[in-house]
């Protein structure tokens, strides 16, 4: 190497150049990562999104907040770019790195909700939001944003939410009892029972729902049923109204067994003894003696029997209606009788997306009636029974299984679901019964079926004092306990008739449900007082 005149600097090769141009850019390309490093641990320790998370707390009225709130089956390409609050549970969380995804429902309504880190939502908020467990409720802050490709898990399938802040206003425990999309299932038939994909998924039995209501109701059938349950008794309202009906409330505690036998729950009543109502008949009866011509109830009745069936509880509601007549008990016979087919009507009318949610769950026929109804006299049902090879008395009451025998014999020849079923044998109703005028043996009574079971009684009542207590004695009824009944047709009554109707009944066979507890919001049998 050359020397070099002093006061100047060596000349540099060429690839000595390029190594030092080298070393530079990576000292800067380190001095820069060092430097991003500090910002990401200052942002760290500095959260940024600190005020758009977190949880109210006990919400316990301490302040008044006024937050404008959209319903989840509103958000949609409407209200695009808008933004809302919305309040719902969180029914799936998933998260993955910077991103989470929760699916919001609100009832039978589903949403789903994206997050991104960035500098608007920090790295804490994003855990925080993840960490949330599946069935809380929140409230979150978002910009309704249109998407391009359909989320299918969702009901609002063309929108998403593009969360701004998520406040927790009541927080689940993290492990539950029962999944909500388990209990939301469609139990497998036999044969997908031996599938493989079949096999994988869960389904929740009827206990384990009842137990576990509060978890079971918040399903889409759920809500279905007691939406279309609440219809029911809604358009029995208002048919009755529409027909000059009165509504009445009856007293649940009453001196003595409404319907006579032993299917009674007795209970103290200070220094005596009273009875759980089994059916308001003897008071719709008084109303009618006091002249209010047409009266109906809502309300509970008690049955003290010991049946562990799909259709049998120890409580349920019923729909009970009484009507004065002028010379013949069929006026108020085919008056019941067109009243249900209306109320029927009315549901597959008005209730179709409840009715197919239900289906998807519980598959069922759709319920079939005909106009004007059917009615069999009972000898005719019992004929039809003995060309089948059924063995029955003329005057013996059908048993269960016959009852949905016979409903098939109908439904085979008829083309109906609903039928009315006159004239029952006297031996089988209670003391109040009017006889057949005609034939001893029988009743001025009735019964209505759906599906091949009943699920309504009724019957012209007596409306003489002395024949009341003639049957009541031969009934074995003690007199002292039902003489204020006895003393309301002591002074003229109407020659009147009526019945009662289950309404759960009712729900579960319009709907083909396999037992009557899925359509009972908390059902009380001889096994089950609770929840």
């Amino acid at each position: 190497m050359a020397d070099v005149p002093e006061g100047e600097q060596p000349k540099l090769s060429k690839k000595e150049l390029n190594k030092l141009a080298r070393k530079a850019k990576k000292d800067e390309k380190a001095a820069e990562k060092g430097e991003n490093q500090q910002q990401s641990a200052a942002m760290e320790q500095e959260d940024y999104s600190k005020d758009f998370y977190g949880s109210y707390g006990l919400v316990n009225s301490k302040e008044k907040k006024e937050l404008n709130f959209l319903r989840v089956k509103e958000v949609n390409v409407a209200n695009a770019t808008k933004d809302i609050w919305v309040r719902g549970r969180v029914h799936t969380i998933r998260s993955k790195g910077r991103n989470c995804f929760i699916v919001l429902r609100q009832g039978v309504y589903t949403v789903q909700i994206a997050m991104f880190m960035n500098d608007k939502i920090s790295k804490q908020m994003l855990k925080f939001v993840s960490s949330i467990s599946k069935e809380s409720i929140i409230d979150v802050f978002a910009t309704i944003n249109k998407v391009e490709t359909p989320i299918e898990s969702c009901t609002q399938k063309d929108v998403e939410l593009l969360a701004q802040q998520v406040f927790v206003v009541s927080s689940s425990a993290p492990k539950l009892p029962l999944q909500i999309e388990d209990a939301s299932r469609r139990a497998p038939t036999d044969e997908e029972k031996n599938s493989e994909q079949e096999n994988q998924l869960a389904v929740v039995n009827l206990d384990t729902r009842l137990d576990n209501r509060v978890l079971d109701l918040r399903t889409t059938t759920s809500h279905a049923i007691f939406r279309i349950q609440a219809g029911i008794c809604n358009q029995f309202r208002n048919i009755l109204d529409a027909r000059g009906f009165v509504e009445i409330m009856a007293p649940k505690i009453i001196s003595a067994p409404s319907e006579g036998g032993a299917n009674v729950f007795e209970v103290s009543y200070f220094k005596g003894s009273a009875y759980l109502a089994q059916s308001p008949q003897l008071y719709k009866q008084m109303a009618i003696a006091g002249d209010f011509e047409k009266v109906y109830t809502i309300g509970p009745v008690f049955r003290a029997e010991d049946s562990n069936t799909h259709r049998h509880m120890t409580e349920f509601v019923g729909l009970d209606l009484e009507m004065a007549f002028n010379f013949h008990y069929h006026e108020v016979m085919e008056t019941i009788a067109q009243v249900l087919t209306q109320l029927f009507k009315g549901l597959q009318q008005n209730y179709q997306d409840e009715i197919s949610a239900v289906g998807n769950q519980y598959p069922a026929e759709p319920f079939q009636f005909c106009e004007p109804p059917l009615i069999l006299k009972y000898p005719d049902a019992i004929a039809l029974l003995r060309e089948h090879k059924v063995e029955i008395g003329d005057e013996e009451d059908l048993s269960t299984p016959v009852e949905k025998f016979l409903g098939k014999l109908v439904k085979e020849k008829y083309h109906t679901d609903f039928y009315v079923l006159d004239k029952f044998p006297l031996a089988v109703r209670p003391f109040y019964t009017m006889p057949d005028a005609h034939d001893g043996r029988y009743s001025n009574s009735y019964d209505m079926f759906m599906r091949g079971e009943e699920i309504l009684s009724g019957a012209q009542r007596i409306h003489d004092a002395d024949m009341l207590v003639e049957r009541a004695k031969h009934h074995q009824v003690d007199l002292a306990k039902i003489q204020s009944y006895i003393d309301a047709f002591k002074y003229g009554c109407p020659p009147h008739a009526g019945g009662g109707i289950g309404l759960e009944r009712v729900t579960m066979l319009f709907l083909g449900l396999h037992n009557i507890r899925l359509a009972s919001l908390f059902p009380r049998d001889p096994k089950r007082l609770t929840p």
